[in-house]
């Protein structure tokens, strides 16, 4: 086999998933670089892989990149897988990629399931832009809700609530698809506002969130006095949720104007 790093895309849930080419790879070349060796090791069991393997994973990329780039140098074929999913799409992969071209040796790429796009194709919120974000950091939301396009997050299931709450507070007028276990049995997108969504049963798996594109309602004032009076008599909270959902406008128009019809009334 060429030498060369070989970025190989594994299942993210269904091992059907998994392609004929990535298993020729992964028993071909000379070392599989391994963000956990022992989760690779279920999967070359499955396969019957017997590749001699390292560890590659974030604690120890920065170290051990260098050691790689040599091996690939002197004529080695190396394969680096993560966990799951495509590496270097959160998930170690990015800095020895980087190292390798930066090194002028061969790069080639095995692709496989990636959990964010596939997750985007399953909310059925535009494809034609939209920005990957990472796992969720609740300090950039307020930027983040500038985007005006489709937004994705990888989360985890101990804070999914919370991001849900948070969501809530910050973009009350975009949709949102918790997407989880994608390719799994229990696969499953739960989509709706943040508002309807804060008082599900906590998602358990692996959980993508899909952000809609912000709304472009564009209303009249008539027209959206007219929905201030349809849903005034709820709770000040959930009313601005459900007039900025409906309207497009801010959470916090949406709030001076019940106020406004509060104060209209009196």
């Amino acid at each position: 086999m060429q030498s060369g790093l070989y970025i190989v895309g594994t299942p993210i849930g269904n091992l059907s998933d998994m392609s004929p080419r990535a298993i020729d790879t992964l028993k071909s070349v000379d070392l599989i670089a391994a963000e956990d060796t022992r989760v690779f090791g279920k999967l070359a069991m499955h396969f019957d892989i017997k590749t001699k393997r390292v560890s590659l994973h974030e604690h120890n990329e920065r170290e051990a990149v260098d050691g790689l780039i040599q091996k690939i140098q002197n004529g080695m074929a190396v394969a680096v897988v993560s966990d799951a999913g495509m590496p270097g799409v959160s998930d170690p992969g990015f800095r020895i990629v980087r190292a390798a071209r930066a090194s002028g040796v061969p790069v080639f790429v095995v692709p496989g399931p990636v959990a964010c796009v596939s997750a985007l194709v399953l909310s059925g919120f535009p494809t034609d832009r939209f920005t990957f974000c990472g796992f969720f950091d609740e300090k950039k939301l307020r930027d983040d809700n500038k985007i005006p396009h489709t937004i994705i997050y990888y989360e985890s299931p101990n804070r999914v609530m919370a991001t849900i709450a948070a969501m809530a507070r910050v973009m009350p007028e975009r949709k949102i698809a918790i997407v989880r276990e994608i390719t799994k049995i229990h696969e499953e997108a739960i989509i709706g506002y943040p508002a309807e969504l804060m008082g599900i049963t906590p998602p358990r798996g692996e959980i993508v969130i899909v952000v809609a594109p912000r709304p472009e309602i564009k209303m009249t004032d008539a027209q959206i006095s007219e929905i201030v009076n349809d849903i005034a008599a709820t709770s000040m909270k959930s009313a601005a949720a459900d007039l900025a959902a409906r309207t497009g406008i801010s959470k916090k128009e949406a709030y001076k104007r019940l106020l406004d019809k509060g104060g209209a009334d009196d």
